[in-house]
């Protein structure tokens, strides 16, 4: 039987995994750590009943990921679908609210009404198109290429200065803002439009939703899966040398995958100099650092609407956030920075006691911060929740220096898996039609480090298995593999 090899338990890593399984592969994923999932893991706080997520706590990208549709997540699953996909506080209890109903959003934002409409509603009317051209390489032609041109033009629009004359009201500026702030790039960017767009049209086609129980239930019925399949997770390994690793015979088709930063194929003893040179070119971004709070009760946000809302966008006008990214990019961090938060039992009652809450949040930092957020995340949710301070029980601090111990494809605490921007869109992380296959032999890359980049999609790695069947010239596709 043909061996596939994977280096990385992450979501592309297992994507990939279950993939080549099902079409005969015999898999054996190798996890540098005792716990399964990467960045999509749960873990137990200190104190008793409180659960965090390691990485990303929402995901508007796995329920329109076609590898996840084609794996049947949503049936496998428990999902929780907010009424309200984001919140945006602002000062004197002022708040944008991205409901899931477009119509409702838009008619909260006063003046704005038609511009919110007219920016977003083509869009998350036709999120499949807006999936196909942003979720696959972007060298070829989109499946709906109309859909493409859309997208594109706003992308322009809010990517540039133009972004300041879309909204004439506080409120609707700050909601966009703060969804484009997700890319850590600085604003107005390409780069940042080209992710925000994306994410504010998902808000309002299938909503921002996340696994009830945490973000390990996607990793468990990915292993799940896996297992029922022949593969195999070898936890507690971790490979620094490609040198030294028995992964097989490439010559008779056995596969190597890498779900990990792109530098470990510079230890390949085969890898060309060229291909080597432009790995070693590619450049990795701004970094995070995360702060996990355990609460004496829920978030005691001044506007009512902002408490209900399991991802909140903590960063004041758009003027700040804009001036928040902007500083990281130049090596600093604000004195008020933008805070991704997430409180996830608003609505999931498995997360922490009854009568508790927890608070997962970050602020972005320069790469290789060592800087603790805990007290610059908890002014800034003060400001707009007064009180919250006096609410916390524990925390748990994890500076951007520290992420890479955690997870090593986190190069300096870069959780996008390299610098999010329109020149490594294309070339990620080199330019190629087929950027998972490397020139040696049977090595493969499956990481956020390819396209698409960063989400929990699994398409990076869906991409890699389709490729390594590609080359083996394989009757079987995968969409049939999952029927």
């Amino acid at each position: 039987m043909t061996r596939a090899t994977i280096i990385g338990s992450g979501p592309n890593g297992l994507a990939a995994a279950v993939s080549l399984a099902r079409a005969g592969y015999e898999v054996r994923v190798i996890e540098a750590f005792d716990t399964i999932g990467g960045g999509v893991s749960t873990v137990d706080s200190s104190l008793s009943g409180f659960r965090f997520d390691v990485g990303s706590s929402v995901h508007p990208a796995s329920l329109a990921s076609p590898f996840f549709q084609a794996f049947g997540l949503a049936e496998r699953i428990e999902w929780v679908r907010p009424e309200i996909s984001y919140a945006h506080p602002l000062d004197d209890g002022r708040a944008g609210i991205a409901w899931h109903d477009i119509e409702r959003t838009a008619a909260g934002l006063g003046f704005d009404e038609r511009a919110w409409l007219s920016l977003l509603r083509p869009l998350s009317a036709h999120i499949d198109g807006v999936v196909d051209f942003t979720g696959n390489q972007m060298l070829r032609i989109p499946r709906e290429p109309i859909t493409a041109v859309r997208y594109a033009l706003r992308m322009l629009e809010q990517g540039t200065p133009l972004a300041r004359r879309s909204f004439r009201t506080d409120e609707a500026a700050a909601l966009l803002s703060g969804v484009l702030a997700h890319a850590n790039t600085p604003l107005p960017s390409l780069a940042g439009a080209a992710a925000g767009l994306l994410l504010a049209a998902q808000a309002h086609a299938g909503g921002w939703m996340y696994p009830r129980g945490g973000a390990q239930r996607i990793t468990d019925a990915l292993v799940a899966d896996l297992e029922a399949h022949g593969g195999t997770v070898e936890t507690g390994t971790r490979i620094t040398d490609l040198a030294v690793l028995d992964w097989g015979d490439a010559a008779r088709g056995d596969v190597l995958l890498l779900n990990s930063s792109p530098r470990l194929a510079l230890t390949h003893p085969g890898i060309p100099a060229g291909y080597a040179k432009a790995i070693t070119r590619y450049r990795y971004g701004p970094a995070a650092a995360k702060v996990d709070f355990a609460l004496d009760g829920p978030v005691p946000w001044t506007n009512p609407q902002v408490a209900k809302s399991p991802t909140v966008h903590v960063g004041g006008t758009q003027a700040e956030v804009w001036e928040s990214e902007n500083a990281v990019a130049k090596g600093r961090v604000s004195d008020r920075p933008y805070v991704l938060a997430v409180q996830p039992s608003v609505l999931d009652d498995t997360r922490a006691p009854e009568g508790k809450a927890v608070l997962w949040s970050y602020i972005h930092v320069p790469r290789g911060s060592d800087l603790d957020a805990t007290e610059l995340i908890t002014r800034q949710v003060e400001r707009f929740a007064p009180g919250f301070r006096d609410r916390i029980l524990a925390h748990t601090s994890v500076p951007a220096s520290a992420r890479e111990a955690i997870n090593p494809a986190n190069v300096g605490g870069d959780i996008l898996g390299g610098a999010f921007t329109i020149p490594q869109a294309l070339a990620r992380p080199v330019l190629s039609t087929r950027p998972w296959r490397t020139p040696m032999r049977g090595v493969y890359l499956a990481s956020a480090s390819t396209p698409p980049g960063p989400g929990v999609n699994g398409m990076a790695g869906w991409h890699a298995a389709r490729t390594v069947l590609k080359d083996a010239r394989s009757p079987a596709g995968l969409g049939e593999l999952f029927d």
